[in-house]
């Protein structure tokens, strides 16, 4: 069985990711802030839930100390929670920081030992391509009038991160990726986007490669992006 937990699970491409690898087998974890929402959605799939709140150093450690002694180990890690944030001011930017790219350093360090014990390890890290210097001064590109700053600079972040970690850890496969403008709770007010389901098809390509698979790369559907 592989082991899958992804955060921010309980609605949009995190849900349907794990309604996706469920029906490939896997046994996975949801990863939900609230408790509630968590727990009713990992009921409906069929999966397993733990609290986990990315901004909370506890929380990650507890979600992480519950999948250890219940599996042993980690075979695929998606980096799923996120916020947009619309207001450009110091607490919008230290939450999209916080949940977009400092989550990311939180869950990962404390999954690592148990990544480490996969014979096949994948951490997929959902940024985007509006966080890729290539895209937001491209004119061709739609990124270049995307008017969210502090979304597009956590999702640099983010990037970063995943191809410093693939650096650090070349036992683990460490992938970036742009699953596609989904329509989902966060991007509501722009009244664009496919479904999730299309876009959870995305990550859960990426999520079971063979171990030849990519690493410390930013990627869509039709492969690597730039940065």
């Amino acid at each position: 069985m592989t082991v899958t937990l992804i955060t921010g699970a309980n609605k949009g491409i995190g849900f349907e990711t794990a309604r996706q690898l469920l029906e490939l087998g896997h046994v996975v974890y949801i990863g939900a802030r609230d408790a509630e929402r968590g727990e009713k959605a990992a009921a409906g799939l069929g999966a397993r839930f733990v609290q986990l709140d990315v901004t909370n150093d506890a929380s990650v450690t507890s979600a992480l100390a519950s999948i250890d002694a219940a599996e042993g180990r980690l075979d695929v890690l998606v980096h799923n929670a996120g916020v947009l944030e619309t207001e450009m001011d110091g607490p919008s930017a230290l939450r999209a920081f916080d949940t977009n790219a400092v989550g990311i350093v939180r869950v990962t360090q404390a999954a690592l030992p148990l990544l480490r014990k996969s014979a096949n390890a994948h951490v997929v890290t959902i940024s985007s391509s509006a966080g890729s210097f290539w895209a937001v001064t491209n004119p061709d590109r739609p990124e270049f009038d995307l008017p969210l700053a502090l979304y597009s600079a956590s999702k640099t972040a983010a990037t970063m991160l995943t191809v410093q970690y693939a650096k650090s850890h070349p036992g683990i496969k460490f992938n970036a990726l742009e699953p596609g403008t989904t329509a989902t709770d966060m991007t509501a007010r722009f009244g664009i986007g496919r479904s999730p389901e299309e876009s959870a098809r995305v990550v859960v390509h990426l999520a079971t490669h063979g171990s030849e698979g990519p690493t410390g790369t930013l990627r869509d559907e039709n492969g690597v992006l730039h940065f």
